[in-house]
């Protein structure tokens, strides 16, 4: 038994070896650059015994030390660029002009209705806001409401903590007789209880526990700055971790640890209502629209309000995502990686990018939002809210270039999916074919235009790794894909990064 029964099923596992070595031959062939030739060149002419080279290069010697100093004041512009960069903010000095020029804020397909852009502050609910981000639209338009509308992401927030909290201590269950040092044992410890998530886990919290206006159950300073519960409520997973693992080595039984665990959750649900506030179970609802007229609707319950108000098909949609390491077309899933035990498992289904992009501009089409993962951390300008490749020039300032592959960088460590977004629109070229996009943040309105990013293209090729869409509008045989055994990736896979402990 435990929290990862369901992903124990599937027969077959991520090869890591031999996605590593495709990744290589992949960097052999794109292996051009001049330096690189140099080297391997100069090395194939080397009279060098392995110990002799060894004596000359494994170290830095004083010799290499004075090599690369002449070499960098060599180079006139490095002195520019060292007094640039030293007195500045690196971001600033680096923004390529052109590209700032050419990532304009007009689309020539874009929603009617986009929200106005939220706020997660110090926190990393990302998901879940995007999640409200999309869900919000539903309401504002039938109800016809001012498009500062809100749902409560502080009431997902609490449950996903609290689910994730039991959802820890089951995996530590299953896993008591694992060695202590064992890396997914380790990777479990981390952080319990982070605040990330997947589109799927989003899913199983609404289809429990439904969804409430954000009048209902509005933030508060430990939702908004998450650190010090977070904190507090790791420090007690693992003490009740060690307490857990004990009790099995000293005879208990697995009925008796759950007895004592649910005494263990006491502890946690009273903290994070302390912190939190406890949720509504019922509420009345009243907003003024667009018209100034009231709506009110009165003894709702969360799941009634998802129900009847939201309207949503939460339940018929799917996660596509780009993951060039492994085989497309094929289902994947994540190992113990999840929060509601007893919901149903994370599972996605592998596709090309431009697969991806052709659904996504569809939906867009259709005025409809799009939920999406990427890594945002890379080559993006939060000032002006622009993903773009060339968005910093590192060759100009530090005469470098990068050339891994989208594959290189998820199995070097390199990137990972590490912020949900949404996207609201897509400008095209006259070929019908996507120039950039149009991203709904939730970093508030002081970033971009109004807390709304651009996205080039490139970009999305490179750093978009999911996106979420309604079954009806996939292809039916990337849809039944969803009923095959998936392949488990492991669980400290950068496919789960969206929902990393850290």
């Amino acid at each position: 038994m435990g929290a990862n029964q369901s992903s124990e099923r599937h027969a077959e596992s991520f090869d890591e070896k031999r996605a590593e070595m495709n990744a290589v031959v992949e960097q052999d062939m794109t292996c051009t650059s001049s330096q690189e030739k140099y080297l391997s060149q100069s090395m194939a002419i080397l009279d060098l015994s392995e110990q002799q080279c060894k004596d000359h290069y494994a170290s830095l010697t004083p010799r290499a030390l004075d090599k690369f100093s002449e070499h960098f004041w060599h180079d006139k512009k490095n002195a520019l660029a060292m007094n640039a960069i030293m007195n500045s903010d690196p971001t600033q000095v680096m923004v390529n002009p052109s590209v700032a020029l050419k990532n304009r804020h007009v689309f020539n397909v874009k929603l009617d209705v986009e929200g106005v852009a939220t706020n997660q502050k110090q926190s990393g609910r990302c998901w879940i806001f995007a999640g409200t981000n999309v869900l919000r639209l539903a309401v504002i338009r039938k109800y016809r409401l001012n498009e500062d509308f809100e749902l409560s992401q502080n009431f997902l927030f609490f449950y996903d903590k609290l689910e994730k909290a039991n959802w820890f201590l089951e995996n530590m269950i299953d896993l008591a007789e694992e060695d202590i040092n064992d890396r997914v044992v380790q990777y479990l410890l981390t952080s319990p209880v982070g605040d990330g998530g997947q589109w799927q886990m989003f899913i199983n919290l609404i289809e429990k526990y439904g969804i409430v206006p954000k009048t209902a159950y509005p933030e508060t300073i430990a939702s908004s700055s998450t650190a010090r519960l977070n904190w507090l409520v790791t420090a007690k997973l693992r003490e009740f971790a060690s307490q857990i693992r004990k009790a099995l080595r000293d005879g208990l039984s697995v009925n008796t640890i759950r007895v004592i665990k649910e005494e263990m959750m006491q502890d946690i649900y009273r903290i994070m209502v302390i912190y939190l506030g406890e949720p509504p179970l019922s509420f009345d609802w009243e907003v003024i629209d667009k018209n100034n007229k009231c709506v009110s609707l009165s003894n709702m319950t969360p799941k009634k309000f998802m129900k009847d108000v939201v309207d949503y098909p939460i339940s018929h949609t799917m996660s596509l995502i780009n993951d060039p390491r492994n085989p497309y077309a094929r289902a994947y899933t994540v190992a113990r990686l999840g929060n509601v035990v007893g919901g149903d498992p994370i599972k996605y289904v592998n596709t090309t990018a431009s697969q991806m992009k052709k659904l996504a501009m569809d939906v867009l089409k259709s005025g409809n939002p799009v939920w999406f993962g990427c890594d945002v951390g890379q080559f993006s300008n939060r000032n002006t809210g622009v993903m773009d490749t060339k968005v910093f020039d590192y060759k100009l300032t530090f005469n470098v270039d990068f050339s891994m592959s989208k594959a290189q960088r998820l199995l070097y460590g390199e990137s990972a999916m590490t912020h949900a977004m949404m996207f609201t629109g897509v400008h095209l070229d006259k070929d019908n074919s996507p120039v950039r996009w149009r991203v709904e943040n939730s970093w508030s309105e002081t970033s971009g235009e109004k807390g709304f990013w651009i996205m080039s293209d490139e970009w999305f090729n490179e750093f978009v790794y999911q996106v979420v869409l309604e079954k009806a509008v996939v292809p039916k045989k990337l849809v039944d894909l969803l009923d095959e055994k998936a392949i488990v990736l492991p669980a400290y896979d950068p496919m789960g990064a969206l929902a990393c402990p850290q």
